[in-house]
């Protein structure tokens, strides 16, 4: 057991020795490594520091350069400044003697003012003791005969100045109406009370009768208007003062006449149908009216009595014709003159709306429009321009003058209101008739289509209210006397002439 324990003790310490033995060749290697790496690592630190010196001296180089550079900018800015600095110096210097100057010739000049003051006032007081007058009484003779040498002249040329304006505005003025009207000249259309209807054959005039007349009489009954079936044949005239009632009529019966039913029964369902078609006409005509003036924002409820006026007439003119003709010639004057061309062609347009609803409501028909144009929402402007295309009251605006203008140039032509050149001419006669047959009247002449008559009366028979008075008096005889569409101005004329020759 003892030997056991022994050989264990021995064998400890020979493993112990030969750890020592392995640990101490472990530590001898290491420390050699250990002073590799401190080598390495000493030449690797020296390499970085003697970089590190370049690096630096190369920035300190730089700088001292960059240095040197701005040193140099700042040389050369000091320089400029003070080359500034002395030219400043140099030109306020000679500042300084011109306003030394200057005040030395204002002193002179000062003092040549109070002389020159000195010499006027001598001068003056001389004048006044050799004129025995004040300064503010010669001023005044010199202005009152100033004065009286040319008045005449002043009043002459005041008089031959107005003279050529009336004249340049009456050339003007007619030269735009010419050439309005040149530019438009339309067809004047003449309608009448009845329309003939043409039938397809004879047999046609016993099937609109019908039995014991049936037939024409539910026609006359649903469309108000008058039958007439005499011996003209292959026609059938209709007759109503309504061009709408008549025009219903006619496509009434050439529906009739298409189909083949003609009976009672029949005939109202299609004089329906003929009604509606000529609703949708009418609004479709103006429509039309409206694009073809080239004016738009016209309300709808407008459009619709302004397509009803395709089947107005009046004094046998077409109104819608009418309207349109004058839309156009008014915006051509507007344009001219610089007045408002949509409100001038709205307005001419819809002038004589009211003639669409004459036969309904009570009233003239320029007062009628006004109120519809009123109650639709058009402006004040074109409101006032329908209403004053008559002379019952004054137009106020450029557009209202030119509707106005307008409707005498579209209706007065001869031809437009129907009427033959023997009854025009004759009515022309008429009227200086009725002029000459007052006393004192020198000569008159119907001119413009009749619409005015203008009188030369004797100034020694006819003085100023005489002349007010005796045109009242030819506008009553005229009024009492004779037929005639729109109005007539008199013109009463008296002119006093003073004749003097120099010898």
């Amino acid at each position: 057991m003892v030997e056991a324990i022994i050989a264990a003790i021995i064998g400890v310490l020979a493993g112990a020795g030969g750890a020592v033995t392995y640990t101490r060749a472990k530590v001898t290697g290491g420390k050699h490594r250990a002073d590799q790496l401190i080598a390495d690592a000493k030449t690797k630190a020296s390499d970085i520091v003697l970089k590190a010196k370049d690096e630096a001296v190369r920035l300190a180089d730089e700088a001292k350069r960059e240095e040197s550079d701005r040193r140099k900018q700042w040389d050369k800015t000091e320089s400029r400044l003070a080359e500034r600095e002395t030219s400043l110096d140099r030109k306020l210097d000679e500042l300084d003697k011109r306003a030394e100057k200057l005040r030395a010739q204002e002193d002179e000049v000062e003092d040549l003012k109070n002389e020159i003051r000195e010499i006027r006032t001598r001068q003056q007081e001389k004048l006044e003791k050799i004129a025995g007058l004040k300064k503010a009484e010669a001023a005044q003779k010199l202005m009152d005969m100033t004065e009286r040498d040319i008045k005449q002249d002043l009043l002459g040329l005041v008089s031959k100045l107005q003279n050529d304006a009336e004249e340049t505005a009456e050339e003007k003025a007619q030269m735009i109406l010419v050439t309005a009207m040149e530019r438009m000249s339309s067809e004047v259309t003449a309608e009448r009370t009845v329309t003939a209807l043409k039938l397809t054959d004879d047999e046609m005039k016993g099937r609109i009768i019908g039995k014991e007349g049936r037939n024409i009489q539910a026609l006359q009954r649903a469309t108000g208007v008058d039958i007439m079936v005499d011996d003209t044949p292959g026609m059938v005239i209709l007759s109503s003062f309504d061009p709408m009632r008549r025009q219903v009529a006619r496509l009434s019966l050439e529906m009739l006449m298409k189909d083949g039913r003609i009976h009672p029964g029949r005939i109202e369902e299609v004089v329906a149908k003929a009604q509606k078609e000529i609703e949708k006409e009418v609004v479709r005509t103006g429509e039309d009216a409206a694009r073809e003036v080239g004016v738009v924002g016209i309300p709808k409820e407008m459009l619709h009595l302004l397509g009803e006026l395709k089947f107005r007439t009046s004094f046998g003119q077409n109104v819608l014709m009418h309207s349109t003709e004058m839309a156009h010639m008014a915006g051509l004057i507007a344009e001219e003159i610089g007045a408002d061309v949509r409100i001038t062609k709205i307005a001419t347009l819809l002038h004589d709306i009211g003639k669409a609803v004459t036969h309904k409501v009570e009233g003239k028909h320029h007062h009628i429009g006004a109120e519809l144009a009123r109650k639709y929402g058009l402006s004040d402007e074109i409101v006032h321009a329908i209403e004053a295309h008559h002379d019952d009251i004054e137009a106020t605006t450029p557009e209202a003058i030119i509707v106005r203008i307008c409707d005498a140039l579209s209706a007065a032509r001869p031809g437009a209101r129907n009427i033959s050149a023997e009854n025009f001419a004759e009515r022309m006669r008429d009227l200086e008739n009725v002029a000459n047959s007052f006393p004192g009247i020198e000569k008159s002449f119907a001119i413009s289509a009749g619409r005015e008559v203008r009188v030369i009366v004797r100034p020694e028979s006819i003085d100023d209210l005489s002349a007010i008075k005796l045109a009242r008096d030819i506008a009553n005889k005229i009024e009492s006397t004779m037929q005639y569409p729109g109005t007539i101005k008199v013109n009463v004329i008296r002119e006093t002439r003073a004749i003097e020759y120099a010898k």
